[in-house]
């Protein structure tokens, strides 16, 4: 066996492989009752896909492969339902399997519709982004988008397995590469300081793929993920703490449309919920600052439209974390020391936003 293999804890517990050229380790998840298997996967993945069925006809199994939208467009009732018809189509039973490979989107999409499908089918993830690798294809959170806001549909669905095969990073753009560190700066944030002392080291070799802390970053980042979502894999409370920045990031994205990458909107969101910390008196100025130095140093965008506060704010009235209509919000009581900022007065997070505009 190749690569680093790193344990996700639970009630289904599975592996995540780690390193380059790992692809073949994918069938020894499909499992020996599983016949036919379906390989969903990103437009512009055609390669690889193909690859990826060669893998997986090499080892016994029956293949079709299906092309989705690329991007948030993939997560999309509509493309679901499509889905679904081809699965039918294909004839894929419960002991059968789907195999998603592409970014976050993709992967969001091929978990749910594996857990929707016959209420439940093996599902194994081959993450194509860094974004992928460290953050949404861990964890077993599946969703798809609706015109109320993002990954409001969903269900927990852990995987069988993950393949997070580091040698297609290579190719990823530039833009793609750099929005997926945001994911790995906020692990370094909440959990894990190591990760911002070695971006902070060399931000522009951090910027890119291969460079010398890559793997480090990479494996950093899973192994932090892990350990939360085996201890709270439905969200019940220390979770919650993966989505620090995501209250204002997934209102951008919403008003943008999702026109604006992922981590390119939780950059921003992490500045805005170190001023909420800072001016709550939770987080000391220092560490609110290091915020903004370090994702503008490898290129993440720190600051948003003035103006557009009004619609963020109604944007952010249906966060998931909202309970009993009462905002809340991910803030840092201190480097790597998550807590949960509930109810906000109104005029300091527009101060905070003021900051970030």
């Amino acid at each position: 066996m190749t690569g680093t293999r790193i344990a996700v804890g639970g009630d289904r517990p599975y592996e995540v492989v780690v390193g380059s050229g790992v692809l073949p380790e994918l069938p020894a998840f499909l499992g020996g009752q599983t016949r036919n298997v379906v390989v969903i996967h990103a437009e512009g993945l055609a390669t690889l896909a193909a690859a990826v069925c060669r893998s997986i006809t090499a080892a016994g199994y029956t293949v079709r492969s299906e092309q989705v939208p690329d991007g948030e467009a993939a997560k999309d009732i509509g493309v679901a339902a499509a889905m679904w018809s081809r699965l039918a189509a294909a004839g894929v039973g419960r002991d059968d399997a789907i195999v998603g490979v592409g970014g976050g989107a993709v992967t969001d999409l091929a978990g749910f519709v594996a857990a929707t499908w016959l209420r439940g089918v093996r599902v194994v993830l081959v993450p194509t982004t860094l974004l992928g690798m460290t953050d949404a294809a861990i964890g077993g959170k599946t969703a798809i988008n609706t015109a109320d806001g993002k990954n409001l549909v969903g269900v927990f669905n852990p995987p069988a397995g993950v393949i997070a095969d580091t040698s297609v990073l290579a190719s990823l753009p530039s833009a793609e590469y750099v929005s997926g560190l945001a994911e790995v700066i906020k692990a370094g944030f909440i959990a894990d300081p190591v990760i911002l002392d070695r971006v902070e080291s060399d931000p522009r070799a951090a910027a890119r793929p291969g460079g010398q802390h890559e793997y480090e970053l990479i494996e950093r980042s899973i192994a932090m993920k892990a350990a939360v979502v085996s201890a709270d894999l439905r969200e019940a409370g220390l979770r919650e703490m993966l989505n620090y920045g995501h209250t204002l990031g997934h209102a951008i994205e919403r008003v943008e449309h999702y026109s604006i990458r992922h981590g390119e909107a939780v950059a921003i969101g992490m500045c805005f919920a170190a001023a909420v910390g800072r001016l709550a008196g939770r987080l000391d100025a220092a560490t609110a600052a290091r915020h903004a130095v370090v994702l503008a140093a490898v290129g993440l965008p720190i600051r948003y439209r003035p103006g557009a506060w009004p619609e963020l704010r109604a944007a952010m009235a249906v966060d998931k974390k909202t309970r009993a209509a009462k905002l809340r919000m991910v803030v840092l009581d201190g480097l790597a020391k998550p807590g949960i900022l509930t109810d906000p007065a109104e005029d300091l997070l527009e101060l905070a936003f003021a900051e970030v505009s």
